[in-house]
């Protein structure tokens, strides 16, 4: 009992204050700095044990029994790509502006490495995770990584940037049917209406919603779907689209404009119509997604449609600090895009 402890002057721990209340040293830790992250019942208990024994622990047990690490966990599909190296650049610039640390652990595409990341970022015990990439972005989500984010959710919130049906996963997402809303409003206004879809799986949840809207639209317009325009098996690397661009023209399928899945696609693409002598864009225009540094690297540079990434990360981190915090934060939020217009988009002289 604390009574005895102090009849025997020995100093009264935080740890003695945990075991009467039935509690964890961590918790009684977030009463001493004023979390919000304590029950209001179990709240009252530990202070009124605080109170009684008039504990008033040193700077130094503070410090020890404090458990927040201030650092939040990027999880991250392949830093390589440029799309992804700018997501984490903003949201390390965003926690750094409200105090925290970002520590990133990078994947590769590799999911039993995806799995392990995040095991490991758990462990080290940050306060929140952030992931984009990999298995959230799946049109289905797989049932294993499910459960193993809700084991981690139990001390540990999630923000991910796609989707995993069955978590309570916090989401913050760009809106990719208005992505291509924008990019098909773009190319249908300088007369296109031959615009092929290169790049890109359709198990990708992004993927699939453009997929979905770009017929969606050229029905609206009045115009076919012609499916050699789409074709499928694709990836987001420069070789796969430079092939599948390869491909469409030796089959002799007729286009005035085309739409990369992303930057490096895109890139895949304009190789491909170089090579054969075609002129961007006075044969073909060719557009695309993301726009990072190569899109003002291409020649002619690069129409792509922009997700600010300040503001993106911003979203991300503002979001995860919200729920460390234990603020309500909306659990699904929208980025909206942009698109940049440059010299691969120009008006269609082909009918």
């Amino acid at each position: 009992m604390l009574s005895q402890k102090i009849s025997d002057g020995k100093p009264i721990t935080i740890y003695d204050i945990a075991k009467e209340a039935g509690v964890s040293p961590a918790t009684v830790s977030r009463v001493l700095t004023n979390s919000a992250n304590v029950r209001s019942e179990k709240k009252k208990k530990i202070q009124a044990l605080i109170d009684k024994y008039e504990f008033k622990p040193n700077t130094l047990a503070r410090g020890l029994a404090d458990t927040k690490t201030r650092t939040i966990g990027i999880l991250s599909a392949d830093i390589r790509n440029p799309y992804y190296a700018s997501m984490f650049i903003a949201c390390e610039q965003a926690a750094r502006a409200a105090g925290y640390t970002a520590v990133l652990c990078n994947f590769l595409g590799e999911q039993e490495t995806e799995a392990k990341l995040l095991k490991s970022l758990h462990d080290q015990k940050v306060e929140a995770i952030i992931q984009f990439g990999g298995r959230v972005d799946d049109l289905a989500s797989d049932e294993e990584y499910v459960e193993l984010v809700n084991r981690i959710m139990a001390t540990t919130p999630m923000v991910i940037t796609g989707k995993l049906d069955g978590t309570r996963c916090h989401v913050v997402r760009i809106d990719s049917m208005q992505a291509m809303d924008i990019l098909m409003e773009h190319l249908l206004a300088l007369g296109h209406e031959r615009i092929a879809l290169v790049g890109g799986r359709r198990d990708v949840l992004s993927t699939f919603e453009k997929y979905q809207r770009y017929k969606q639209i050229l029905k609206e317009h009045g115009l076919p779907f012609d499916p050699q325009l789409v074709p499928d098996g694709g990836s987001y690397d420069v070789d796969t689209a430079y092939r599948q661009m390869s491909e469409l023209l030796e089959a002799g399928v007729r286009m005035t404009a085309v739409i990369a899945i992303n930057d490096f696609s895109a890139m895949g693409i304009i190789k491909c119509l170089k090579e054969r002598g075609y002129r961007i864009p006075e044969d073909i225009s060719v557009v695309s997604y993301d726009n990072t540094y190569m899109t003002e690297i291409a020649i002619p540079p690069l129409t792509s449609v922009d997700y600010n990434y300040e503001e993106y990360g911003k979203m991300l981190m503002d979001t995860a600090i919200g729920l460390i915090e234990g603020r309500k934060v909306s659990s699904v939020q929208m980025v909206r895009p942009t698109l940049v217009e440059r010299g691969s988009s120009g008006i269609c002289k082909h009918v």
